[in-house]
């Protein structure tokens, strides 16, 4: 039986800025959860069927964040956020929770920290471990960090769109590290398996014995086979597109560079995606990596 009082508490309004693949999912998840959802996106259109979710959609940031004790921001980089933010700023009130989950990489973020203070705004550094059937399903990992006063109305929206919350300290920054380093390793993977699967064809090796060898054993694992299934069905329906991986990667690599650690991999992977959107596939899934190992005319 639902506590009355509780779900009272949850009915509080609450915008999401950034309608894409990922702030659609989210923005749709908490209106299933209960919340009075406001979306605002560039392209209105993207934002519309969330209406038929109860969602109320706005033709401008500032509309989506009157009246707001939540905003959540899901956009491209830090620069997109900050654009999205400064548009908001007449509506935005002293003492609203910013829920910030896009990549921002490091030196995104410190511009939107300095303007949540300058605003009076409580800032939640909270990016986001899943794509987009996650997203859809609410099973994203998010990794948190922001004042102990914030989490208390951050804690049910982050319940809504994530399966768990990493909650990783008070210092704004904690969580887009932790982003860095498990989309690095996601990067990683990614490539390899296109890399794999780019050798099979090329030695006229049946791309399921790849998988039969590796079943059951410590090489095997599901993402392997996620993006094995994607080039295999020629099907690359973007869920992490390439153009958006790239710019991840270059973040990755920013840091590494600022922290002095030499990342060998993420330079080349960050290369086989430019590649990749060069030949044409930079709005395709990211295991679209697999044409950056063939001339264009062959992939």
């Amino acid at each position: 039986m639902t506590d009355h009082t509780d779900q009272q508490d949850r009915i509080i309004p609450v915008s999401v800025l950034g309608t894409g693949i990922m702030g659609f999912a989210m923005a749709r998840n908490l209106c299933r959860a209960g919340f009075d959802v406001r979306v605002w996106n560039r392209t209105r259109a993207k934002a519309e069927p969330l209406a038929a979710d109860g969602a109320r959609v706005t033709d401008t940031a500032a509309e989506a964040v009157d009246g707001a004790a939540v905003v959540l921001t899901m956009l491209h980089d830090g620069a997109a956020t900050l654009s999205a933010m400064r548009a908001a700023e007449p509506s935005l009130r002293s003492g609203t929770v910013w829920i910030q989950s896009g990549t921002t990489g490091l030196d995104g973020l410190p511009p939107l920290v300095d303007f949540a203070r300058e605003r009076g705004l409580s800032f939640v550094d909270a990016p986001v471990l899943g794509t987009q059937q996650p997203a859809e399903t609410g099973q994203l990992v998010v990794m948190a960090s922001g004042p102990a006063t914030a989490r208390e109305r951050a804690e049910p929206v982050l319940a809504a769109i994530g399966r768990r919350t990493l909650w990783l300290g008070d210092e704004a920054g904690a969580g887009s590290r932790l982003k860095l380093v498990c989309n690095s390793w996601a990067l990683a993977v990614t490539h390899g398996a296109a890399e794999a699967m780019a050798l099979a064809r090329a030695l006229d090796v049946d791309p399921q014995r790849l998988l039969d060898a590796l079943e059951g054993g410590t090489l095997d694992m599901p993402y392997l086979r996620i993006k094995a299934e994607v080039i295999r069905s020629d099907d690359y329906t973007p869920t992490f597109a390439v153009d958006t991986a790239e710019k991840d990667a270059r973040l990755i690599l920013a840091a590494a560079e600022r922290a002095d650690v030499r990342l060998d991999l993420a330079m080349a992977g960050a290369d086989r995606l430019r590649r990749a959107s060069d030949h044409g596939h930079g709005r395709e899934d990211t295991a679209a990596s697999y044409f950056a190992s063939f001339p264009p005319a062959a992939g």
